[in-house]
C-alpha cells in the first residue's frame, strides 16, 4: 500500500470514529417540552380543600359570586340530584414567580350547604413551573391525591354519583395518559344532593383562598346532571371575584358546554 493510501484510509477511519461517537449524543438530547411535568404530592393534597367562600348575587337570581368558585351549579331541594358528570382539557398555565392555584371538578352538594362530594384536577405554579395532579374529596377532609400523571391538553372525564345507600362513587379518567381512578366512600355529614356543579377554582390552601393560577381558557363539554345537560335546569353562573376584581369568568352555557376564563390572581 502506498504512503498516500495509507494517510488517506487513516483520515476516513477517523471521521468514522467521531461520528460514531458523537452520535449517542445527538440521539440522548431529548427534543424540548418532552419531560413529564412535576406532579402534585400527597403532602400538598393534604393541606388543600374545596369547600364554597363569600357566595353572594350579582344584581341576578342566577348570577352569583364567590371569592374561589366559577362555573355553573344546579340547585334544587334536598334528594334533587344523584349524579354530576363532565369533561374538560386540562389547561395550560402561564408561571411567574408567584405561588398560585387552581383546581377543575365536579360535585355534588357544596353550594347550599357544608357539604360536598367531589373529584377534579388540579394546576399549581410552585416554584416557577407547573405542576399537575388529580384528586377526589369530601369535605370536611382535605383532598386525597391520585399518583397518576395529569399533563396540560390532555382530556378528563368525571362523574359523582350518590349510590343511594349513604356512599357516593366518583371516578376520573384522563382518556390520553390512559387511566382511570374511581373511589367510592361515604358522603359528608348531612349531605342533601340539593345541588349539582361544575367548577373552575382557586384552590383553599391551608385554610386560605390561593393565588389563582393564569389557566388562560378551561373548555367544559356534555356537563349533566342526572342525565340531562347542566342548561336544562337553569343553573346559577358563578362568577368569581377578589374585592371588585373579577378574578374568573365563565362563558355562557349551552346544553352541557361552556368555558371559564382567567382574568386576575386575586
Amino acid at each position: 500500500m502506498s504512503h498516500r493510501s495509507f494517510v488517506r484510509m487513516a483520515a476516513l477511519g477517523a471521521a468514522a470514529a467521531t461520528a460514531l461517537f458523537a452520535a449517542p449524543a445527538a440521539f440522548a438530547a431529548a427534543p424540548a417540552g418532552t419531560a413529564a411535568p412535576l406532579q402534585i404530592s400527597s403532602a400538598l393534597a393534604h393541606q388543600e380543600s374545596h369547600g364554597l367562600h363569600a357566595l353572594s348575587h350579582r344584581g341576578s337570581n342566577t348570577t352569583v359570586s364567590s371569592s374561589n368558585w366559577s362555573g355553573y351549579a344546579a340547585t334544587g331541594n334536598s334528594g334533587a340530584f344523584t349524579s354530576v358528570s363532565s369533561s374538560w382539557v386540562q389547561p395550560t398555565l402561564t408561571c411567574t414567580s408567584k405561588t398560585t392555584y387552581s383546581s377543575y371538578w365536579v360535585g355534588l352538594d357544596g353550594y347550599n350547604n357544608s357539604a360536598l362530594e367531589q373529584t377534579g384536577t388540579e394546576a399549581d405554579c410552585i416554584g416557577g413551573q407547573a405542576e399537575y395532579g388529580a384528586w377526589w374529596e369530601v369535605l370536611p377532609a382535605s383532598e386525597s391525591a391520585y399518583s397518576v400523571t395529569v399533563k396540560a391538553g390532555d382530556s378528563l372525564s368525571a362523574s359523582v354519583v350518590d349510590n343511594g345507600n349513604g356512599t357516593f362513587t366518583m371516578k376520573l379518567t384522563d382518556s390520553t395518559e390512559g387511566w382511570s381512578k374511581t373511589t367510592t366512600a361515604n358522603g359528608s355529614s348531612g349531605y342533601q344532593d340539593s345541588s349539582a356543579e361544575v367548577i373552575a377554582e382557586a384552590t383553599e390552601v391551608n385554610g386560605s383562598i390561593a393565588n389563582l393560577s393564569n389557566f388562560g381558557t378551561v373548555n367544559f363539554s356534555g356537563a349533566e346532571a342526572d342525565g340531562n345537560s347542566l342548561s336544562s335546569y337553569s343553573p346559577n353562573e358563578i362568577v368569581m371575584t377578589g374585592g371588585s376584581d373579577t378574578k374568573a369568568q365563565p362563558g355562557s352555557i349551552s346544553g352541557g358546554s361552556f368555558s371559564v376564563t382567567w382574568k386576575n390572581y386575586s
